[in-house]
């Protein structure tokens, strides 16, 4: 059996034979996985009238526990985005009534992102599900294999400085 990938390779092979193109096994897979993944997972978001990043924002609060909230540097570092792409995210957000911004008692200048009483119902409502169908996604790959590939993809995600959230 073979993919797209292993095509790629075999046309560099011609007509490069002199380059080892190894690495385009690892990354072009990761990459058209990732973008596989991305579509799907976005469909399923729709389903919620979500978009994935919205997702990703609400439940990185959930997963912070009560109050559901997080200062909005935490949440740019957890999002690996610009400042302005979390502002223009947040702005979103705060509009559909999922997120608030709360002054910070200690430092008035510090600005916190909470999860609105939608919010929290709506990230609730479809980790169940979005679990689930990564689950339904992962399908093809037994217990062992899972584990295996995740504990490769951490050495990589290490390697490149991704080690913590905080």
């Amino acid at each position: 059996m073979s993919d797209a990938v292993d095509a790629l390779m075999a046309q560099w092979k011609r007509e490069r034979p002199d380059i080892d193109v190894w690495p385009m096994g690892v990354i072009g897979r990761i990459s058209r996985l990732s973008a596989l993944l991305g579509r799907e997972l976005k469909e399923s978001f729709a389903e919620y009238g979500l978009e994935p990043f919205e997702f990703d924002v609400l439940a990185t609060l959930r997963r912070s526990g009560a109050p559901y909230e997080l200062t909005a540097g935490a949440l740019l570092k957890a999002a690996m985005v610009t400042s302005g792409a979390i502002t223009n995210r947040i702005d979103r957000m705060e509009a559909k009534g999922l997120v608030e911004r709360v002054r910070d008692g200690a430092d008035r200048r510090s600005v916190r992102i909470r999860l609105t009483r939608r919010g929290l119902e709506l990230v609730d409502e479809v980790v169940g599900p979005h679990v689930a169908n990564e689950e339904r996604l992962l399908a093809a790959l037994g217990p062992a294999e899972r584990d295996q590939l995740a504990g490769l993809l951490r050495v990589l995600l290490e390697s490149m400085g991704d080690t913590s959230l905080t």
